[in-house]
């Protein structure tokens, strides 16, 4: 079989796809003893920057539908994680909110990530870092941005 071209390899889509998992598959690695999967971690880290959001709010956010992002929901409640509460104008809608129980854990996980990061740029001079962090920040307002303008009505 022939080895893959170098260009194809190089494809930035491909490549932060990779590194994504791989991220993902080593902080999970560390922080098992929690007990929490990666989807919930995914939404308690999201509430930690936006705690008080809507179930629907929190959906679109993550990009997953509704009933699997209330069925984590429930989970993290009935684990006493989360809690839900009825928006002051409008008390059909309920808004998610980070419990004092997780609190030390989000630390913890902060900490975790921190080091999965420090592994992951070994090696790296802190301006390359800095750089490329620059260039993922731009790379994602552009896409945004395109994925908001198709959003608006013609």
């Amino acid at each position: 079989m022939n080895k893959p071209d170098r260009q194809f390899n190089r494809n930035p889509g491909f490549l932060v796809h990779d590194l994504a998992r791989l991220l993902r598959r080593t902080f999970d690695q560390r922080v098992r003893q929690i007990g929490l999967t990666r989807a919930q971690w995914f939404v308690l880290a999201h509430l930690y920057r936006t705690d008080g959001q809507t179930q629907r709010e929190l959906a679109d956010d993550l990009d997953m539908e509704p009933a699997p992002i209330g069925r984590l929901i429930d989970r993290l409640e009935e684990s006493g994680w989360l809690r839900r509460e009825a928006d002051a104008r409008d008390r059909r809608v309920k808004r998610v909110f980070l419990s004092a129980k997780i609190l030390p854990h989000m630390e913890e996980m902060r900490e975790t990530a921190k080091g999965v990061y420090a592994d992951a740029f070994f090696g790296v001079s802190s301006q390359d870092f800095e750089t490329f962090v620059d260039v993922l920040e731009a790379a994602k307002f552009n896409l945004g941005k395109l994925s908001a303008e198709k959003d608006q009505p013609k």
